[in-house]
């Protein structure tokens, strides 16, 4: 337990980092949270901006642990947001076992987990969005910057039409995209062209014609400011996910079109110059050092949760986590002659101290109504923590590789370092929705496949150098590709070709053979003609025969070097 005198050398710390106005006020030794604390912000200037991004379909709260490793390389080695555990709590003064500790670091987790409970949840986000609006009325821009149509069985099975009702009940003012455009060009069109607010995308450009695919950007007024948002949707998505559900789109980080995009606003009388990115957190910071004109630059992608804005040159840079468990809030005084100040608070969405707002609440029972007793379906139990996060392995993905080897009959699994899914607590059932909120997807087959020992180097190496790459605009976000049946050592400062050494097979700790072929089975592959179950039916298949589950948390990948 804190002492007095400890407690208010963290509030002062804290203070200092937020000129004056803590992000959260219940710093107290009991953490007595209460929503008057989570909401408490003095109105500043005339213009407020909040975000929400990478949410992934979660209409409920969820459990959400952070990542325990979070590696930089080059410029942002040891740089936010590539610091975690006591080392994040350390640098922005947050006392171990807080409420904001157990919300924005890993340490700790269950048991935090268990004095705070859940977070987010859409309809206490939309007791946050109207309290918001309560106080800043039409001075408020609300923005979403992607992932949010896909994550979810509810979200799968309805092609995102439940997120897209949820959404639209929220009334964002604009989004961008990233998993959005697995659903295939002609469902997001469909989309799109009903929304009724803007889908921005000035990277996506149709290949026929060659001409902006989407809106690029859109220009509001807010408390008697011209604000221009720039939509900048996922750069890769046609090289992470399916080209062929997307044929017709190319994408790109475009640097020389978001600086015509910045000259465009400015000339246009754009007193604020927002962009609104899908890029992840250091393909921005690298933006923001190179585009001259950017005031604030709302990130996504990556889903890192940062308590103060990072600044670069004149750029702010905001990161608002994922799955639901954040809302931000900057409070922004803008003159003729552009932004003066700000005062910024990532709203931590507590559900057990957030209210539900009725009207969502019912919106969110209605949409999900028709798949309630297949979502709450029980198909085994975890006797330890299953969590997704982490830069080169989390237990969720252990079980789905362990999984992948029985079902599949294979000597080595792989399963993509995807960061979305949340996370279940030691003794919790698992059950149809919680399966899907970590594999629920439109390329779901479970391929059985030979590999090369040399060949499975190549793939390591290839997705090391996209989470490693020491330029940002070669960074692809995720995580390291999991694995199964197989050991590693990483240096992740090496470079490509040389970060990878002592594969060796796990059953009998043999060195991997690169002339010879190894049974290896896989899900989420992007070739279109991959065959093979679901993968949600793979990992159910095995949890009826070994529930309740202990997943140990994989030790089989050594990193040196960092």
């Amino acid at each position: 337990m804190l002492s007095r005198r400890e407690f208010m050398q963290a509030a002062g710390a804290l203070a200092a980092i937020y000129g004056g106005t803590l992000p959260w006020s219940s710093l107290a030794a009991q953490q007595k949270l209460s929503q008057a604390d989570l909401l408490s912000f003095e109105a500043f200037g005339n213009v407020t901006i909040a975000h929400l991004t990478d949410i992934h379909a979660q209409l409920k709260p969820v459990w959400f642990r952070e990542p325990s490793i979070n590696l930089g390389v080059g410029a942002a080695k040891g740089q936010p947001p590539h610091v975690s555990g006591l080392d994040f709590l350390e640098r922005y003064n947050i006392p171990a076992g807080s409420a904001e500790a157990y919300a924005l670091q890993s340490e700790g987790f269950v048991a935090l987990a268990r004095q705070y409970g859940r977070m987010g949840g859409i309809d206490r986000i939309a007791t946050v969005l109207k309290h918001i609006r309560g106080e800043r009325a039409d001075n408020t821009l609300f923005l979403d910057g992607g992932d949010t149509w896909h994550g979810s069985y509810t979200a799968l099975k309805t092609k995102g039409a439940d997120m897209v009702e949820v959404m639209n009940a929220l009334k964002p003012d604009a989004m961008t995209g990233h998993w959005e455009f697995t659903l295939g060009a002609d469902r997001v069109k469909e989309i799109v062209e009903e929304l009724p607010f803007s889908f921005l995308g000035a990277n996506i450009f149709d290949n026929e014609w060659e001409e902006p695919a989407f809106e690029a950007a859109k220009m509001f007024e807010r408390g008697g400011v011209k604000i221009a948002v720039i939509g900048q949707a996922f750069p890769y998505t046609p090289i992470a996910n399916p080209r062929w559900m997307i044929p017709n789109w190319s994408f790109g980080i475009r640097e020389e079109e978001i600086r015509k995009q910045v000259e465009a606003a400015r000339a246009g009388g754009a007193q604020l110059v927002v962009l609104l990115s899908h890029n992840g957190f250091d393909v921005d910071r690298k933006v923001a050092a190179k585009v001259d004109g950017i005031d604030i630059i709302l990130c996504g992608h990556t889903h890192d949760a940062l308590p103060a804005p990072l600044k670069v040159g004149k750029t702010l840079l905001i990161a608002s986590g994922s799955n639901g468990k954040f809302v931000s809030r900057i409070d922004l005084d803008v003159g003729s002659d552009g932004l003066k100040d700000y005062r910024y608070r990532l709203i931590p969405i507590f559900s057990d101290v957030i209210e539900a707002d009725p009207e969502m609440s019912r919106l969110v029972t209605k949409v999900r109504a028709p798949y309630e007793s297949e979502l709450k379906r029980v198909i085994g139990q975890t006797d330890g923590l299953l969590y997704r996060r982490g830069n080169f392995n989390g237990t969720v993905d252990d079980l789905i590789c362990q999984a992948l080897l029985e079902e599949r009959d294979a000597e080595i699994a792989l399963s993509p370092g995807f960061r979305w899914g949340p996370s279940l607590l030691p003794g919790q059932s698992i059950t149809v929705e919680d399966l899907h909120n970590v594999c629920a997807m439109t390329y779901p087959a479970a391929y059985r496949t030979k590999m090369t020992g040399a060949f499975l180097k190549e793939v390591l190496e290839d997705v090391a150098d996209n989470l490693f790459n020491p330029d940002p605009y070669y960074q692809q976000g995720g995580d390291m590709v999991r694995v199964g049946g197989l050991g590693y050592t990483i240096d992740p400062q090496k470079p490509i070709g040389h970060r990878i050494s002592g594969m060796v097979t796990l059953k009998d700790n043999a060195p991997i053979d690169a002339a010879r072929e190894y049974v290896v089975a896989g899900w989420a592959s992007i070739n279109p003609d991959t065959e093979g179950p679901a993968i949600w039916d793979v990992v159910e298949n095995h949890l009826k025969k070994h529930s309740p589950v202990r997943v140990v948390p994989n030790d089989a990948v050594k990193v040196v070097g960092a």
